[in-house]
C-alpha cells in the first residue's frame, strides 16, 4: 500500500465563469477543463492557474465535459438538451447534437473517441457517432426511470448511473444489460483504473465500492455530508484511495482496503458546497475541487519537494 502524505492547496482559480459546474483533466491530465453557469467551458493549465482557451455556444449551463484521447477535441453537455463536438486549437463547435427530451447530466468519449456517450434528465443514454455527419444517436438506452448522473465507458461496456438507484452495465459485444440495484440514489460513478471496481457517490452520505464482475458491496466510506447536493467522488490514480466532495466545504480522503478517514480536506472555512473534483489520471499526488465561483488545484508534500527540487 503506497504511503499517504497531506494534500495541499497550490492554486486557486477564479474561473469568472459564475457557479463552475464540473471541473475535469484532460487524457494525459498536463490540462484541465471547467464548466459554467455562464453557458462557457474554458481550458486552463494547471500548474500555473492560466487560462488557455474559452468554448461558447451552449444556451444554457454547461453540466460536464470530456478530451478526446488525443487531446484534439471536447465533448460538452448541457442543461440547453444539446451536446457539443468542439475543436480545442479553433475554439470553434465542429458538431451540436440534440434529440434529449431534458437537460443533459453528464457526457463521456470511448477509448479511441469516436463515439460520445451522454446522460440526460430525461433518463436516457445516447451514443452518438461523432466522426460523420450523422445528427441523431446510434444507440439509445432507456431503461433508467430517473435521471442519468454518470456515463463511464470502456472497450465493450458502458456504465451509466442514476438517481433510480440503480447502475446499469451495457455489454456492446453482447447486447445485453446487467443492473446492479445500490438502493441509494447515486449522484456520480467512477471506476478503479484496473478497471475491478467502480465508487459510487449516493445521495445518503456513503460512497460505496462496488465489484464490477459481481455487482457486490466490498466496502462502505462514511464521513463527509451529501444532503441533496449532487457531490461527486474519486479514486486516486494509484487505486488505494477514494476522495469525495462534501456540502460543508470540505473533502475527504478515505483509505481504499480500511475504510478510514485519512484526511479531512478544508478547502473553504465560509463554507460552499464541494460538489465537484478530478484525479490525476496518472499522478495520484494531485487533485482538482470545484467550489462556488472556484477551481483549487491541490498536490502533496511529496509533489512540492519533487518541484522543488
Amino acid at each position: 500500500m503506497p504511503a499517504f502524505a497531506n494534500y495541499h492547496c497550490k492554486t486557486t482559480i477564479d474561473c469568472q465563469q459564475g457557479a463552475v459546474r464540473a471541473v475535469r483533466y484532460n487524457v494525459d491530465g498536463s490540462y484541465c477543463l471547467s464548466c459554467g453557469s455562464d453557458k462557457k467551458v474554458k481550458l486552463w493549465n494547471p500548474a500555473t492557474g492560466l487560462l488557455l482557451k474559452t468554448y461558447g455556444g451552449h444556451a444554457d449551463e454547461v453540466t460536464d465535459v470530456a478530451g478526446s484521447c488525443d487531446s484534439s477535441y471536447i465533448v460538452s453537455s448541457s442543461l440547453d438538451k444539446s451536446i457539443i463536438y468542439w475543436d480545442v486549437s479553433t475554439g470553434a463547435p465542429v458538431r451540436r447534437l440534440r434529440c434529449h427530451a431534458g437537460g443533459v447530466r453528464c457526457v463521456c468519449f470511448n477509448e479511441d473517441s469516436s463515439i460520445a456517450i451522454s446522460g440526460g434528465r430525461d433518463n436516457v443514454v445516447m451514443c452518438w457517432d461523432i466522426r460523420t455527419r450523422r445528427l441523431d444517436p446510434v444507440q439509445v438506452m432507456k431503461d433508467a426511470r430517473d435521471c442519468i448522473t454518470t456515463v463511464l465507458t470502456n472497450e465493450n461496456k458502458i456504465y451509466a448511473a442514476s438517481l433510480d438507484g440503480c447502475i446499469r452495465h451495457y455489454d456492446i459485444r453482447v447486447g445485453e444489460m446487467i443492473c446492479d440495484k445500490v438502493g441509494e440514489p447515486i449522484t456520480y460513478l467512477a471506476r478503479t483504473q484496473d478497471e475491478q471496481c467502480l465508487v459510487a457517490g449516493c445521495q445518503d452520505s456513503v460512497v460505496r465500492l462496488i465489484d464490477c464482475e459481481t455487482g457486490g458491496l466490498l466496502s462502505e466510506y462514511k464521513g463527509h455530508q451529501a444532503d441533496d447536493y449532487h457531490i461527486e467522488c474519486g479514486i486516486l490514480a494509484n487505486d488505494a484511495h477514494i476522495v469525495a466532495g462534501s456540502s460543508a466545504g470540505d473533502a475527504y480522503i478515505w483509505d481504499l482496503l480500511e475504510g478510514k478517514v485519512l484526511q479531512r480536506i478544508r478547502i473553504s472555512d465560509n463554507g460552499g458546497v464541494v460538489h465537484s473534483l478530478a484525479t490525476h489520471p496518472s499522478r495520484s499526488e494531485e487533485l482538482l475541487f470545484a467550489r462556488r465561483r472556484d477551481m483549487y488545484v491541490f498536490t502533496t508534500d511529496l509533489q512540492i519537494e519533487e518541484e522543488q527540487l
